[in-house]
């Protein structure tokens, strides 16, 4: 790569980010790995915390590049506070793991023998332990049992910070998945793909297919929510037929990821009027746009996320459509739709340089109809920049 980390506003441009994708090596996933486990490891020193240990959900392939089958078979990253990590997987699933010896010891275990006494060994005397968010409580409780003298906590209380706070690499990969996201979006707004007289779940097969026609690895969802069912932020798509006088709110997003890397995801939203505006809407829709860009103008590391959700709840109260806001500003993303950090008024913390996270706040009035703006925006020191580019405007297809 040209820069350790790239300048946030040359995330905005297409172009420049599949320039900069082409020049990434395997070295340079392997050197983010490192980074990321030596912060681990400060992290430990830091909080006295004796050992991690990571089974399934994001934070193990964020550390290994190694993403667990959901199975019940016990799969665990042990991080003990100064050793090398160890990687425990059921032996059958040994040769998905690409070993690296410099950032992990793989150590398969035989069916029939016992896993989580392995744990409990390299986790020896530890007396602070730091566990998945997502591990199975059949794990956790297995776990516990054979450290009785241990005190267990969340991982996310000593990973988020890490988490949210992109590198390079990771910052490529969220700007190329919505830049293929965006591709779909203008042709959605340009009428390239047609909304009228077509079922609900029909465009959103339509939607998926082009992500994946597109360069998306795979879709995560494709929300089309069509007249009254635009009053419902994660409508599922259904039968109904999209007619004249319809807001349509479509919000989709999807993984891409190079060769055998972890895939970043994209999350973006865009609410058209099929042929006839219906009566209100404008004023809606106006009240939105405005509140949506507002948010990103104020967009920022040193922002919190709770008072960046104000920014957006402020506007939408003062146009009058306050009790219609029903849900945050926003979420962080990256190997996950939903991380950290919050764009949400319990979090009051500030939001960090290379956070990424959605602006996407959305009025919907019951059994009428409702809209929905979402970017995904990068924060850097003094502005954020949004990496999706299709337009905002109220668009008549």
């Amino acid at each position: 790569m040209k820069d350790p980390l790239p300048s946030i506003d040359l995330l905005a441009d297409a172009d420049e980010v599949v320039a900069r994708i082409r020049e990434l090596s395997e070295r340079d996933f392997r050197e983010a790995r490192a980074a990321r486990l030596e912060g681990v490891q400060r992290v430990l020193e830091e909080t006295g915390t004796d050992a991690l240990v990571l089974s399934l959900g994001a934070d193990l392939p964020w550390l290994t590049g190694y993403e667990a089958m959901p199975l019940e078979r016990l799969t665990a990253l042990v991080v003990a506070r100064g050793a090398t990590p160890v990687l425990l997987v059921p032996e059958l699933e040994a040769p998905r793991v690409r070993p690296d010896d410099d950032l992990f010891s793989l150590r398969p275990w035989a069916e029939g023998s016992d896993p989580y006494e392995l744990v409990a060994q390299l986790l020896g005397k530890a007396g602070s332990v730091a566990v998945s968010d997502r591990m199975w409580a059949t794990a956790l409780l297995e776990i516990q049992r054979r450290s009785p003298g241990a005190a267990f906590s969340a991982a996310s209380s000593l990973l988020a910070r890490l988490r949210g706070q992109k590198d390079a690499v990771e910052l490529l990969l969220l700007a190329r998945a919505a830049h293929i996201t965006d591709i779909v979006a203008e042709e959605i707004l340009s009428g390239a793909l047609r909304l009228a007289g077509r079922e609900e779940r029909e465009v959103s097969a339509d939607i998926s297919a082009r992500l994946v026609a597109h360069g998306l690895q795979r879709v995560n969802f494709a929300i089309v929510g069509s007249g009254p069912n635009s009053a419902s932020p994660h409508h599922e798509p259904g039968a109904r037929v999209i007619s004249s006088g319809d807001p349509v709110v479509l919000d989709f997003g999807g993984v891409y990821g190079l060769g055998e890397e972890p895939g970043y995801c994209s999350d973006t939203t865009r609410t058209v009027v099929v042929e006839e505006i219906p009566d209100g809407f404008i004023e809606l829709y106006h009240a939105l746009h405005v509140a949506q860009a507002a948010a990103r103008r104020e967009a920022s590391s040193t922002i919190s996320g709770a008072a960046l959700d104000a920014v957006a709840r402020d506007a939408i109260e003062a146009a009058g459509f306050g009790q219609y806001f029903i849900h945050r500003t926003g979420h962080g993303i990256g190997l996950e739709e939903h991380e950290e950090p919050y764009v949400a008024s319990g979090n009051k913390v500030a939001l960090g340089p290379y956070a990424a996270f959605s602006i996407e706040p959305g009025i919907y009035i019951p059994g009428r109809f409702g809209a929905r703006i979402e970017d995904i925006c990068i924060a850097g020191e003094h502005h954020a920049v949004s990496i999706n580019r299709s337009s905002r405007d109220m668009v008549i297809v």
